[in-house]
């Protein structure tokens, strides 16, 4: 006879190990580009994500920071959704600010191909240590 208290953990365990599938789409995520609908004009997309998490490869302690991408798109232009689960997908990994930032704007440069783009990661203060980085790329 199963008691209702060990049912309910062995269901909780079951629920719990399996992908949730917004998981699986931050894991499956990578940047999507669509046409520029306005090649040959220049002008500027701000986009800010509030919620970027990644965790310090030495303490292993969460860092949070809210990370500030202003680009003048070429012919792609990033689709939002698409940056979101890629944002996302930092959340587990052990890389420190500089690396971090840099990355993103390594990938995003690959991904779009920008004229200009700057990503700047201003994180939250952790020990009374207040970190922005800031990266750019121009063509």
């Amino acid at each position: 006879m199963i008691n209702s208290s060990t049912q309910e953990s062995s269901s909780l365990e079951v629920e719990t190990s399996s992908i949730k599938y917004g998981e699986r789409e931050i894991a499956e995520g990578k940047l999507i580009t669509f046409p520029n609908p306005r090649v040959g004009r220049r002008y500027d997309i701000s986009i800010s994500l509030p919620e970027f998490t990644c965790k310090c490869p030495f303490s292993g302690y969460p860092d949070f920071a809210t990370i500030y991408i202003t680009y003048v798109p070429n012919e792609r232009v990033v689709e939002l959704k698409a940056l979101k689960l890629y944002i996302n997908s930092y959340r587990d990994r052990y890389i420190s600010h500089e690396e971090s930032i840099n990355q993103i704007l390594d990938d995003f440069v690959e991904a779009c191909d920008p004229l200009a783009v700057t990503v700047k990661g201003d994180f939250a203060p952790r020990g009374n240590v207040h970190t922005v980085v800031e990266v750019r790329h121009q063509k």
